[in-house]
């Protein structure tokens, strides 16, 4: 092991979104901020020029901008039953590796919670009695309202320049927004996407049906922006490559693209890539992370000194180090106790298609987070009374661009083919889209995450082991979501319809979302809990874990605005009181 590296006053593990808004506040605070990333440097003018960016083989086949499972993968099964193999090929999700990490190729789809996801397991038991909550359903209130993260919420979508449509603005209903949304303080920076035909149809429809249609909010530019640091960025082209893609045109928002080129110049910052963290080590009394144990990119093994180590890389990876560090307990699922890799959860999805015969929508223009879409039935928006299941999710047709390697539609054919598959595609390419719905993910106590005890990496340490499956709830709140889709479809008149109903277990090969939650879930009280309200661990008061792993569960929307908002919600209280009395935790348990 080399010698002794000088300690810094903060470390960052992970440098995608909530590392670079951590790096960016607390460097503001007058820090010395080291951060490292296992991934390249990556930057938009060098690494997602417009010659090149749109190439489908090498970003969407390939998996340029995705984790190498070659170098780090996990294994999978969905229940204690099984022995859980190892994902030799990216599947069902896709962690980003690299500066800017998922936040390179993100859709820039920004949602806020509503309200009643913070507090899911107290609402629900309230609205609908004890029997909503099943003993196996392990959600949890958050310990952190809407109205806490509102302002957060907001810093985030102004960094961004989201592109629009209130719905609420200090409680009142604004027309042409989601009227479902939780109280906003004030618009978004941006108006909305100009709206290409599909989603105008969907809208009409939905409307027609007595349905609350509105645009999506994005993180794509529909108009040349000045964010609050002072970066600029431009409109959308309307490419279509957005989804999996970074983006060569500075119109869609990363840490790239609103962050980096303030935090790269600053003197009491630095980025060190090609370095992977192995181990968090505890000082002799255990409340405290004394170092972190790196490897560089010459293969050099060191600890890292801090006073302060906060680890923002993807959920996993922030799990499992957790893990392997013997940090906090680990969850036990045949006793409940223990805390490290507790509910884990993730998204179910499925879809309407349809095609017409005398309309052409354009589907090969797009944008990442373009579309119309509709919260009529997304978390307790709608009652739940005698459904079987709490939870929901949006409906809505996002049109992200219709890639012509990866897209064709074959409606109640297997074939994939011939002269005649040919013709079907190239006859219905122009015609076709699906409603897509986005859906919530309870906690259980039998998903979990925890250290496999027989695969190991490159280095010899275990692999994290994912036990999930969907549950009863999901399947009965997917299938509500499909046949509302399946009314607006064909509310829509097409030539055919082909409902895509989620069926049978989780699989781990097809893609679905990257939106992987918890494992080290924020919470009120230690003993169920793994940080407080500050994302702040319980029992390691130095030390901070950032993104989705906190949620205690999963909401029926896309996770970055609400993983940006708690980061700067973490930042303020370190800021504010942590650095006021370091190493004390900030809220007594």
């Amino acid at each position: 092991m080399a010698g002794a590296h000088p300690k810094v006053d903060v470390l960052i593990v992970g440098f995608g979104w909530t590392g670079a808004i951590m790096a960016q506040e607390l460097t503001d605070a007058g820090l010395n901020v080291l951060a490292v990333e296992r991934g390249d440097w990556m930057d938009t003018a060098t690494d997602f020029s417009t010659t090149f960016a749109q190439d489908e083989l090498r970003y969407y086949w390939r998996k340029e901008l995705f984790q190498k499972p070659a170098h780090e993968t996990l294994t999978v099964r969905n229940n204690a039953t099984q022995t859980a193999l190892p994902m030799r090929s990216l599947g069902s999700f896709l962690p980003g590796v690299g500066v800017g990490g998922a936040g390179l190729h993100w859709n820039g789809q920004v949602w806020r919670f509503l309200p009643s996801d913070f507090t899911a397991r107290s609402h629900n038991l309230e609205r609908y009695g004890k029997t909503a909550v099943p003993d196996d359903m392990t959600i949890q209130d958050w310990g952190i309202t809407y109205p806490e993260l509102e302002p957060y919420y907001d810093k985030f979508e102004y960094l961004c320049g989201v592109s629009g449509k209130a719905g609420n603005l200090s409680g009142a209903v604004q027309q042409g927004g989601d009227p479902f949304e939780g109280p906003r303080s004030r618009e978004y920076p941006n108006p909305p996407l100009d709206m290409p035909y599909a989603p105008m149809l969907f809208a009409q429809a939905a409307a027609s049906l007595g349905h609350h249609p509105f645009p999506h909010p994005a993180a794509n530019m529909s108009r040349a922006y000045t964010n609050p640091l002072g970066v600029q960025l431009g409109p959308c082209t309307y490419c279509g490559f957005c989804e999996k893609y970074g983006c060569g045109n500075y119109a869609k928002s990363s840490a790239q693209t609103t962050i980096l080129p303030v935090l790269m110049r600053k003197p009491n910052f630095t980025l060190k890539t090609g370095c992977e963290a192995l181990k968090l080590n505890l000082a002799a009394d255990g409340k405290t992370v004394s170092s972190v144990t790196l490897i560089d990119a010459d293969g050099q093994t060191y600890d890292q000194p801090a006073d302060l180590v906060i680890l923002s890389a993807y959920i996993l990876h922030n799990v499992r180090l957790l893990l392997l560090s013997g940090v906090g307990k680990a969850y036990d699922p045949n006793t409940g106790e223990g805390v490290i890799g507790k509910n884990y959860a993730y998204q179910i999805t499925s879809s309407v298609g349809f095609t017409f015969e005398d309309k052409i929508l354009n589907p090969f223009m797009g944008a990442g987070a373009l579309g119309m879409m509709m919260n009529d039935f997304n978390g307790d928006n709608f009652d739940h009374s005698g459904l079987g299941f709490i939870g929901g999710g949006y409906i809505g047709v996002l049109q992200t661009g219709a890639r012509p390697i990866e897209t064709f539609y074959n409606p109640n054919d297997l074939t994939t083919w011939g002269g005649d598959w040919k013709k079907k595609v190239a006859r219905d390419y122009l015609k076709t889209f699906s409603v897509a719905t986005h859906g919530a993910v309870m906690s259980h106590k039998g998903n979990y995450l925890d250290l496999d005890p027989t695969y190991r990496d490159v280095f010899g340490r275990p692999l994290m082991r994912m036990t999930f499956d969907y549950t009863d709830n999901e399947h009965k709140m997917s299938d509500y979501l499909t046949d509302r889709a399946l009314e607006v479809a064909k509310a829509m008149n097409p030539r055919d319809i082909t409902p895509r109903y989620r069926k049978g277990s989780w699989d781990v090969v097809p893609y679905q979302t990257t939106h992987n939650t918890g494992g080290a879930i924020m919470g009120t009280d230690p003993k169920s809990s793994a940080l407080n309200r500050y994302l702040q661990m319980w029992d390691v008061a130095n030390l901070f874990v950032m993104g989705s792993t906190a949620f205690p569960q999963n909401a029926g929307y896309n996770p970055t605005g609400t993983v940006a908002a708690l980061a700067y919600h973490a930042a303020d209280a370190i800021k504010s009181q942590y650095l006021k009395a370091p190493g004390q935790p900030l809220v007594q348990a």
